[in-house]
């Protein structure tokens, strides 16, 4: 199906941003009512792209870039103003709704290329192969072909050039999360076959023991571009994966495109700081090419060197 692009010319004021925002933090209240904490209580959804992908040649770049994927009907763009991020100057960070369960934000031109690149290059020396948190009864043999990546650990405070932390601001902003709830950026890279099944960022204290702070949200910051594959899936979101005998190998529901430079934040917990279920997710295998992606995951207390 062809994807229709078309210029929106309605921005957002700060007050309008903050609306929006506790729009999903309501949201996200109503749900957390009424959706149990085992199973997720989803209705089939109308959708018609499997795949959410934008198409960048028909589209402006820089940070004034916006795009219109069809059957998301909601697309806003609101102006950031910070004296450190942009000196003296205000530009517009553009944004569509994915989804509501899980909430989903896309950001299209997040970053630009040289920023991905310059990424890329002071991660590439210091990559170790991907490692598993473990649940109760698990074992690294057991959980073995569950995370197939290699990525590294790399911080704002630790990147010279400053990208890193002119990212984690720009993060911020966009979320309206300090910075200092921020972990550590993992950055990330999947090669042809390498994947990671579907899983939740937060750690449900039942199966991991107690946690003194919970990872909120999740915000992939997407490095490079992807051929074929690689798409970070969402099994729930569309109710396909809620029937009996899911396996949770598999790569279903709601699939986003990598493309370098974009931006997917998601939520993990309710404002209640119960998990959210439909924020299962995982990434597809790699068919052809080479995943690259930073991942910056936010926690509801400040995190502490």
């Amino acid at each position: 199906m062809k994807i229709k692009t078309k210029r929106s010319k309605r921005k957002l004021g700060l007050p309008a941003a903050i609306l929006l925002c506790s729009l999903f933090f309501l949201g996200g209240l109503y749900s957390s009512t009424f959706i149990s904490n085992d199973v997720p209580v989803i209705k089939p959804r109308l959708r018609m792209l499997e795949v959410a992908e934008v198409d960048h040649d028909a589209m402006p770049h820089g940070d004034t870039g916006e795009a219109f994927i069809e059957s998301i009907p909601f697309q806003e763009g609101f102006e950031l103003c910070d004296s450190e991020l942009v000196r003296g100057s205000c530009y517009a960070v553009w944004f569509q709704v994915l989804s509501w369960k899980p909430r989903a934000l896309y950001f299209p031109n997040f970053a630009t290329p040289e920023q991905c690149e310059s990424i890329i290059k002071m991660a590439k020396s210091k990559l170790k192969p991907s490692t598993l948190a473990l649940r109760k009864g698990e074992t690294t043999e057991s959980t073995k072909g569950t995370r197939t990546s290699s990525g590294t650990f790399i911080g704002g405070s630790e990147d010279k050039t400053g990208t890193l932390d002119f990212i984690e601001r720009k993060i911020a902003k966009a979320t309206m999360i300090p910075q200092s709830h921020g972990e550590a950026f993992n950055i990330l890279r999947y090669e042809i076959g390498q994947k990671y099944d579907s899983h939740y960022d937060a750690f449900n204290p039942d199966e991991y023991g107690p946690q003194p702070s919970q990872r909120v949200a999740s915000f992939l910051l997407y490095l490079s571009s992807v051929e074929e594959g690689g798409e970070t899936m969402f099994p729930f979101e569309n109710g396909s994966a809620v029937s009996s005998g899911f396996e949770y190998k598999q790569c279903v529901g709601l699939k986003v495109k990598p493309r370098q430079g974009d931006g997917l934040l998601f939520y993990s917990l309710f404002p209640n700081g119960t998990i959210d279920r439909t924020s299962l997710h995982g990434s597809c295998p790699v068919i052809k090419g080479e995943k690259w992606v930073a991942t910056k995951w936010i926690r509801d207390q400040m995190e502490l060197d």
